[in-house]
């Protein structure tokens, strides 16, 4: 007799930079999300599918919580609220070498939500095991279904994390085919890709302000791509800091954004990158269309 499939969606959510990116792509065994150590790396809801003989999750990676100040930061809270509506498992990520009254007021807000959900203590090769006993112990009574300590990074604790969701799925049909891994478009991947390389770059004051939008992508035939695309900043001094000296910062940004780009999509690619300046984006509604920050609804 065949054994049941179940199958579900599963939302990520914590504060800015706790590791939800990374333990989302170690979860789906490819890159699907982009990493930086910078916070709010994530803008959008990204998602990533798990599959398996018995189980498929889909796992749905959110924006950092925060107080939003600016239109965009108003449309990542709106990601976030979305994503939380009809799932059926919440994994809420704590990093625990940083736990701060921001970290213990989102686990108490999520533990009243009425769905099976984990709390996930990820970074847990970073902190010895007599603290990370003591960290377990000041949630025990979080309401949580579990506390799962994991390394995103290393993968520790993950296959564990893996079983006790696929576990508590309900029986289901499988969403979507074997092959795929996101639902996100390969020039919505792309245009990440090259932000991701901006934001690992570039100073403290610019990386919040950037923005990328995809302005062509031509297959000149099975084996190479043209891709044009701008980098958007808010001030014409960024533009000079994304630019650098002769070039070499755009020089430098292309290169690494163009490597992932081509072990993306199997082939050789001429990325052209274009820097201009938008004062105020993040607060316009039209520049947020542009640049792909729409609601779902």
């Amino acid at each position: 007799m065949a054994k049941e499939f179940h199958s579900g969606f599963a939302t990520i959510v914590g504060r800015p930079n706790v590791g939800k990116s990374t333990l989302l792509n170690t979860l789906v065994g490819e890159k699907v999300a982009i990493v930086s150590s910078r916070p709010q790396t994530t803008r959008n809801r990204v998602m990533g599918v798990m599959g398996g003989d018995n189980a498929q999750i889909v796992f749905v990676d959110t924006p950092g919580i925060h107080k939003p100040r600016t239109k965009l930061g108003e449309f990542m809270v709106k990601s976030i609220e979305e994503a939380m509506e009809g799932i059926d498992a919440l994994l809420v990520l704590v990093d625990v070498t940083a736990i701060g009254p921001h970290d213990r007021a989102i686990v108490q807000d999520m533990g009243r939500k009425k769905v099976y959900k984990l709390l996930v203590l990820n970074k847990i090769d970073l902190v010895e095991p007599q603290a990370l006993l003591s960290i377990i112990d000041s949630f025990k009574e979080a309401g949580y279904d579990g506390i799962l300590p994991v390394s995103a990074r290393t993968g520790d604790g993950v296959e564990n994390l893996k079983k006790m969701l696929a576990d508590h799925l309900p029986v289901g049909p499988q969403y979507f085919p074997d092959d795929m891994l996101t639902d996100q478009p390969e020039r919505d991947i792309c245009a990440e890709l090259i932000r991701e390389k901006a934001l690992r770059n570039l100073r403290d004051e610019v990386p919040h302000g950037v923005g990328v939008e995809m302005m062509a992508m031509k297959k000149m035939n099975d084996n190479f791509m043209e891709i044009d695309a701008t980098i958007y900043c808010e001030r014409d001094s960024h533009k000079g800091i994304i630019i650098g000296k002769r070039g070499a910062m755009l020089q430098k940004i292309g290169g690494e954004a163009r490597a992932d780009i081509e072990s993306l999509l199997g082939m050789h690619v001429n990325l052209q990158l274009w820097v201009k300046v938008r004062p105020g984006w993040r607060d316009s509604a039209e520049d947020l269309k542009t640049l792909g920050y729409v609601q779902n609804r």
